[in-house]
């Protein structure tokens, strides 16, 4: 007890400084995963309130997940939600690193942080507002891409009807949009490396390129590797706004654009399955733990300093 108080004492300024971070997580991020037991009950509202309503509610075991996965859609979404998030992670982390270093070697450092800014702008806009943007170049009718091509002597296209341009449009609309946020993490990251070892390189004659591939990528292995391993840990959740806002809701393009998040959102309003939604995210987050463990375990049988935990 004395250790603690001890210990308590030597660090009570920290602590105190914890405790609204503390707080906002046991609020928001602890005390709602007691409703996890709704993904294993026929969840019916009650007009007695949440609790009471939980409570009365029947167990039915592991029937959300049956009806989650035995629809004929289940194959499509998973293989959609996977598929572009690995798509999204290789350029995650590709595109920002490049970006990153190459704004870091910009001599006019007033216009690397023009470009910075620019790039970083994307990031605070709602889908919403993006899908508006986007329906002005796309729209049919009016759109600017049609208009192009009619006054160059051609068919306007569909967009909104063809599904087999989406996949390239959500990727560079999602790249768009995330990239800024991405390249101010690692510009960080390169700004902080010590400029000695450059220095060092130069006077032995190392070339541009030779500081950049044995000196910056090295040092920003660690910082990858965590991020990477997070971003794994989220392959089965899904970007809503993205999916869901950007190809107004048309169903010609389900097949490309239907993911899990999308899929339990459309079943929750039209069929009002509270235990369905519960159960997607239930699945979503144990196989996202999952993948962060065994991502980190090979990270550290590779090289262990550079592990999470």
């Amino acid at each position: 007890m004395q250790k603690f108080i001890k210990s308590f004492n030597r660090n009570k300024e920290l602590l105190l400084l914890a405790i609204p971070g503390a707080l906002w997580f046991l609020i928001f991020s602890y005390l709602p995963m007691f409703g996890v037991v709704i993904a294993f009950k026929n969840f019916r509202v009650s007009s007695k309130g949440f609790i009471h309503s939980l409570f009365t509610s029947k167990w039915v075991g592991f029937k959300n997940f049956e009806f989650l996965f035995k629809t004929n859609d289940a194959w499509i979404i998973t293989r959609n939600t996977v598929l572009y998030n690995a798509v999204f992670i290789v350029l995650g982390i590709v595109i920002p690193v490049c970006l990153a270093i190459a704004i870091n070697e910009l001599l006019n450092k007033r216009m690397a942080k023009i470009y910075q800014s620019a790039m970083f702008l994307p990031y605070f806009l709602s889908w919403v507002v993006v899908s508006y943007c986007l329906f002005a170049f796309l729209s049919g009718d009016k759109g600017y891409i049609n208009n192009l091509l009619h006054m160059m002597g051609k068919e306007g296209v569909s967009w909104y009807s063809e599904s087999k341009y989406w996949p390239y449009i959500l990727i560079f609309m999602s790249q768009w949009k995330g990239v800024g946020y991405g390249t101010v993490v690692y510009l960080a990251s390169v700004t902080g490396i010590d400029k000695t070892y450059y220095e060092a390189a130069m006077i032995d004659g190392a070339t541009k390129w030779q500081q950049i591939r044995y000196i910056t990528l090295p040092l920003l292995k660690p910082v990858i590797i965590i991020l990477f391993i997070l971003s794994v840990g989220k392959i089965f959740n899904a970007d809503f706004g993205l999916f869901y806002q950007l190809p107004k809701n048309s169903g010609a393009l389900y097949p490309v654009t239907n993911v899990i998040d999308t899929y339990v959102y459309r079943g929750l309003t039209s069929m009002g399955e509270i235990g369905m939604s519960a159960a997607a995210g239930l699945y979503q987050s144990v196989v996202g733990f999952i993948l962060i463990m065994v991502s980190n375990h090979i990270v550290k049988k590779i090289d262990s300093e550079n592990a999470l935990f």
